[in-house]
């Protein structure tokens, strides 16, 4: 065989051989991957809510009880009794019991009082409440509950005056000292004819005062201890004054008061009732 044709022979294989060699390897075939976009936010159906803080509350505290240590009904008077009671009569001043009623009139020019005195029992610690129906009244007219009478010169004067006033004065051998000056109050009633229940509680040295069962004011006074009870008119100037006193009860009263404070203190004045 000629040379020339053997390196025809080879030259096919030579160039397949590297046609083969000059291939490229095949790959592994990637797997796509799937787009996922923009992310959505996670919807939240039941938001969560802050938790509510709870503040304390304070107490409430019960109204303090105003005649404490009361234990007992110690007497009632019903004014059937007119022996009871001082009494007097004339053409300008008048004290008497009548249907049930001790009825004090004054129709003198003022200044001028008219008290009448129980004549027994004699109290000391004790809580006292009774009606007074005011017929005739006006301005700076008064009546009001006298306690601890020691004689007609010598005792205490719960004052409610016919222009809606309270005071408290104590009189001795005869003079009239103001403890409390003139206070304003929605209880008492303006003029006539009204009703107002009268209260006065005393322990010792300590005395609480009441219109129709509102505490009005408190006031200490160490003077006079004990005695009678008893009730009071007063005309200011030329208005004739009428009121009667009716359905007192005395009860007796075991307390052991803490040391009052010297001045006087009292509640806010409550709004006006109508009288009826």
């Amino acid at each position: 065989m000629k040379p020339t044709n053997f390196i025809r022979g080879l030259l096919p294989l030579v160039l397949l051989t590297a046609c083969v060699g000059l291939s490229p390897a095949s790959t592994p075939t990637p797997v796509p991957v799937a787009d996922t976009g923009t992310p959505t936010a996670t919807i939240l159906w039941f938001p969560p809510t802050n938790t509510a803080t709870f503040f304390s509350t304070g107490t409430v505290l019960p109204t303090p009880e105003q005649h404490p240590g009361i234990t007992g009904l110690l007497f009632t008077d019903t004014f059937d009794q007119p022996g009871l009671w001082n009494t007097t009569d004339s053409s300008s001043v008048s004290a008497g019991v009548k249907l049930n009623r001790l009825v004090l009139s004054i129709s003198a020019k003022g200044p001028l009082p008219l008290l009448s005195l129980r004549s027994k029992p004699v109290v000391g610690d004790f809580y006292a409440e009774a009606t007074a129906t005011i017929s005739l009244c006006a301005g700076k007219d008064q009546f009001g509950m006298i306690f601890r009478a020691a004689s007609v010169g010598d005792y205490y004067a719960y004052r409610v005056s016919c222009d809606g006033m309270v005071s408290l004065a104590r009189v001795t051998s005869g003079s009239t000292l103001p403890l409390l000056d003139w206070l304003p109050t929605g209880d008492a009633p303006i003029g006539a004819p009204a009703v107002v229940k009268l209260g006065v509680w005393a322990v010792g040295r300590e005395m609480r005062f009441f219109l129709n069962d509102q505490f009005q004011f408190t006031f200490p006074d160490p003077v006079l201890k004990s005695g009678a009870l008893g009730f009071f008119v007063r005309v200011d100037r030329t208005a004739p004054i009428t009121v009667s006193f009716s359905d007192l009860s005395v009860y007796s009263v075991l307390y052991t008061s803490p040391t009052p404070s010297p001045i006087p203190s009292r509640t806010p004045i409550p709004s006006r009732t109508p009288s009826k």
